[in-house]
């Protein structure tokens, strides 16, 4: 019987101890969904002020005959400079004439390969010239395909196998080379004259930077008809479909021009910042050019429903824009910096105890911040205001040399007080 009663006696005291600790973890959890403490870091940030633009780019340019009645082989890169009389491209009869002049090109980069090395053979600093020249080219050629760009990859291919050939020759002997040279230099001349009148080639009538790229607006969108251009003109213009050339064209010129449609009170704003800057804005293209471009604004057209085409120019990298046409831009206004911190944890006021304990409070807006284990009301300045955060700095009437203000100072690296209920200024947090 005193065994049944001691038993009985062990399971109460278990259940009883098991349902003092759940009790125990049940009013922490309680405790912390009531009233949860959210901190996060504040830190120093600077975000670019600028104006949103969408128009076109504007360069003078003609159009290249389109090469037909034969094979086309287009011979300059995209943004290359060609002279004027240069050669743009060759078209060829059949392909048999188009395989002829690769058999030549081959030819005549062999026999440029054989003149290096004989000229050089005896010389030991010309092996370690190449060897370094083929050292370097590898890791260009694999830093080409690692970004992706296929094109100079190609190109770093072709120079690599040029340089492997020439160190290779320049292991020959100089009677060898002779040899080669004069068997090459007699297949040269025999295909020459077999290419005589079966190609015929393509030149630049002026000296310009190359584009492969024809889209219809070269004879639309011309510099000379940007001044007094209406938002509607500018908006309803259309590439002309009776231009096309599969050769491309040319770019003349030095100066490029960006015609896009703003607020005329930004475009004003615009003007005056320029004479700041004395003469100069920064703008940036959203994609096709990884810089920030010098520009001027070169004229304001008519205003038309509160808005104004904006025409702004550049004298540099025009190279790299040849490709561009309608497109998105920013210019650039300026930089606001401050200490970054998330919007919610902005407070309208500052709640604090009164003299009887009671809660009080007062208009002021500042963030509380963790010091120690009390939340401290800080109050600050909004400098910034974003979607989801805000940028901002010391309430101004703070004085940082005494002493009880300094501590009211928000500094980057402080912990801010994100979430956390009946906070006021000096509350203990658990």
């Amino acid at each position: 019987m005193k065994k049944r009663q001691n038993g009985f006696g062990t399971k109460l005291l278990m259940a009883a101890l098991f349902l003092g600790v759940a009790a125990y973890f049940g009013i922490q959890a309680f405790q912390y969904l009531d009233d949860p403490l959210g901190v996060t870091l504040a830190y120093r940030y600077e975000v670019e002020q600028a104006v949103d633009l969408t128009g076109f780019v504007v360069r003078e340019e003609q159009v290249l005959p389109d090469g037909e009645g034969g094979l086309l082989r287009v011979q300059r890169a995209e943004g290359e400079r060609v002279a004027a009389g240069g050669t743009v491209a060759s078209v060829y009869a059949d392909q048999a004439s188009l395989d002829r002049q690769a058999e030549i090109e081959s030819l005549e980069s062999r026999v440029e390969q054989l003149q290096y090395a004989q000229d050089l053979a005896l010389a030991v600093e010309t092996t370690r010239k190449l060897d370094a020249q083929i050292t370097q080219n590898l890791l260009e050629y694999r830093r080409f395909l690692a970004a992706d760009r296929l094109y100079d990859a190609e190109g770093a291919a072709l120079e690599l196998r040029a340089l492997v050939l020439k160190r290779d020759y320049s292991d020959a002997g100089s009677g060898d080379l002779a040899l080669q040279l004069q068997e090459l230099g007699a297949q040269l001349l025999a295909l020459r004259s077999q290419a005589e009148g079966s190609v015929r080639r393509i030149t630049a009538p002026e000296a310009g930077l190359y584009s492969a790229e024809v889209d219809g607006f070269e004879t639309v969108l011309v510099p000379d008809k940007l001044e007094g251009l209406t938002p509607s003109a500018l908006s309803s213009l259309a590439a002309d479909p009776a231009v096309a050339s599969r050769t491309g064209k040319l770019v003349l010129g030095d100066a490029w021009y960006y015609a896009a449609v703003l607020p005329a009170e930004d475009a004003a704003a615009l003007r005056e910042l320029q004479e700041e800057r004395g003469g100069s804005l920064l703008l940036r293209f959203s994609k096709g050019v990884d810089r920030d471009l010098p520009v001027t604004l070169e004229s304001v057209g008519p205003r038309e429903n509160g808005r104004v085409v904006a025409v702004f120019r550049g004298t540099q990298y025009l190279r790299e824009l040849t490709l561009l046409r309608q497109q998105r831009a920013q210019i650039l206004t300026g930089t606001v910096e401050g200490i970054r911190v998330p919007r919610e944890c902005l407070r309208a006021e500052r709640a604090y105890l009164d003299e009887d304990g009671k809660t009080a409070a007062e208009e002021r807006t500042g963030i509380y911040c963790l010091v120690g284990r009390e939340a401290r009301f800080k109050p600050v300045e909004v400098v910034y205001s974003a979607g989801s955060f805000v940028l901002v700095a010391p309430a101004p009437e703070l004085d940082p040399e005494v002493e009880r203000e300094a501590r009211r100072i928000i500094r980057p690296g402080e912990q801010v007080i994100v979430s956390a209920r009946g906070l006021f200024d000096g509350k203990v947090l658990q």
